[in-house]
């Protein structure tokens, strides 16, 4: 019995030191280049932390802003986000990830008819990117396409609020 426990226990030491070595924290800025179907694309800066659980699995957290024009009317965005990143062969440097994210978007119409409005809206994300290692730190790119539904109550005309981002950031291993 003592053997059978002290096996069980050896191979719990041996699994944990597995997870904590795959453990990595990162942080660092990111930027980017997001265009939805009904607007001209623009430009966003950010940054983000992520925490590689497993070989196969980590997790992001990143915070954005933009600004764009959209005929007579001024676009401010700052997102949230919360991710989940797939590695599916831990020896490439491929991932997948998904999630959602509180978007905080402020409309300042030109028109003086038309109400400003500040909205949060809850969105979902999916794409694939490239992570180069270097050393402890990371490098990485990746192109997301996110499921946004805003209601445009005072606009005449109907906007398609969902849209995809390219993102490129560099992160430091902590």
């Amino acid at each position: 019995m003592f053997k059978n426990i002290s096996i069980v226990t050896a191979a719990f030491i041996c699994l944990m030191a597995v997870s904590v070595s795959a453990q990595g924290l990162s942080i660092g800025p990111q930027v980017g280049y997001q265009k939805s179907q009904d607007a001209d694309g623009s430009y966003m800066a950010g940054a983000s932390v992520r925490l590689k659980l497993t070989p196969s699995l980590g997790v992001e957290g990143a915070i954005n802003y933009r600004k764009e024009e959209v005929g007579n009317l001024s676009v401010k965005s700052w997102p949230i986000l919360v991710s989940a990143l797939f590695y599916p062969l831990p020896v490439l440097p491929v991932y997948g990830v998904a999630g959602g994210g509180w978007y905080n978007t402020t409309f300042d119409f030109d028109d003086s008819n038309i109400d400003n409005e500040t909205k949060q809206e809850f969105g979902w994300h999916f794409g694939a990117g490239v992570e180069v290692p270097l050393g402890k730190n990371k490098l990485y790119g990746d192109i997301r396409y996110v499921f946004l539904d805003y209601s445009f109550d005072d606009l005449p005309t109907d906007i398609d609020s969902n849209f995809y981002t390219i993102m490129v950031g560099y992160q430091i291993g902590l």
